[in-house]
């Protein structure tokens, strides 16, 4: 007989953490799953922890697969699961005991035959080089609209005093839906925003249950830590939206405008030329203070900064000598424009 949950944890040279990962699926308090990891290609002891974690319960069942990446992974994952329902999680993260139970029991007030997606609340756990707990973070996310799911969805996490709303590992979905909508596997990073979109824009109903769902961890080793690795992700990410949902794009203009800047003032040729093809003007440039109306004065503007010293343009290269210039030359400026306008004595 079929479990009713497949609990599917993704697993890339992270051995260490599982143990702790799978343990907290085989402690729920609902008890018909099958937890299945998938082994993307690990060189460490992934394959052996999950043997012996076999050992200990039937429910845990283990793939290996070569290396493609998180959404891959997933995919494959999905394909393997014999359940009614997916829960998604990463190795190196947990979930509450009473997960499962508590999202499910939401249930008697719905009609079944939905494609429907629970989300919950997550704590944030930062984890320092030791692999110790230093602190952690509570997420309430809320109950929310499906337009502001998306919109929220894509604003950098960054640029927002609001939580990640879609954290997968918060979540807990009808498999129905993967029959249809697959995670994006050229998006190694930021799939699974672009697969929340493309599932809530296709009617699929979100049911928001107030619990600390999941725990997330954040440490050294998280790709998300490479800013250099992660806006290429966020350009293929705006790219697909505007190509699949091009009345989404006023909703991104603001991460748009961060990468542009960026690019800007890196001098980076390949992203500026891709983001100046994305980005609908005006666009406010230089912290919100510059306003530019068409892409033609952007992209003389990226090149006036190819010959402009960067502690002109950014406070954050200014040591005291160039404050000091700036300051001399803002004083002669000032003064040259007072005396422009004093009559002539």
């Amino acid at each position: 007989m079929s479990p009713l949950v497949s609990i599917i944890i993704n697993c890339f040279n992270q051995g260490h953490y599982l143990d702790r990962s799978v343990k907290s699926v085989l402690s729920q308090t609902l008890a018909d799953i099958e937890c299945l990891i998938i082994d993307d290609g690990s060189k460490d002891t992934t394959r052996q922890v999950a043997e012996n974690l076999m050992n200990i319960d039937p429910r845990v069942k283990y793939f290996f697969k070569e290396n493609s990446g998180l959404p891959s992974s997933r995919n494959f994952g999905a394909q393997q699961a014999q359940g009614e329902w997916i829960q998604y999680l990463d190795a190196d993260d947990w979930i509450h005991e009473d997960k499962i139970r508590f999202q499910l029991s939401y249930l008697q007030d719905i009609n079944t035959n939905e494609d429907i997606v629970f989300y919950s609340n997550y704590e944030r756990v930062f984890i320092d080089e030791q692999e110790n707990i230093v602190r952690s973070q509570e997420n309430i996310i809320g109950s929310l609209a499906t337009s502001q799911l998306i919109q929220r969805l894509l604003i950098p996490d960054f640029l927002t005093d609001s939580p990640h709303p879609c954290l997968q590992q918060a979540m807990l979905l009808k498999k129905s839906i993967l029959h249809r909508t697959k995670f994006p596997e050229h998006l190694k990073a930021l799939g699974d925003r672009y697969f929340a979109i493309d599932i809530l824009s296709a009617g699929v109903k979100f049911i928001y249950t107030p619990m600390i769902g999941a725990y997330y961890t954040k440490h050294q080793s998280n790709r998300t830590n490479n800013w250099n690795y992660m806006k290429k992700y966020y350009i293929a990410f705006y790219e697909n939206v505007a190509k699949n949902y091009p009345s989404l794009k006023p909703f991104f203009q603001i991460g748009l405008e961060y990468l542009l800047e960026e690019a800007i003032q890196e001098q980076d040729k390949e992203n500026f030329n891709q983001l100046i093809k994305l980005i609908s003007t005006p666009v406010h440039l230089f912290d919100g203070k510059i306003k530019i109306n068409n892409k033609f004065s952007i992209k003389l503007l990226n090149r006036l900064r190819t010959i402009t010293p960067n502690f002109l343009l950014y406070e954050k290269y200014r040591g005291p000598r160039s404050r000091k210039i700036i300051t001399f030359t803002s004083k002669k400026i000032n003064y040259l424009r007072s005396a422009l306008k004093s009559p002539y004595k």
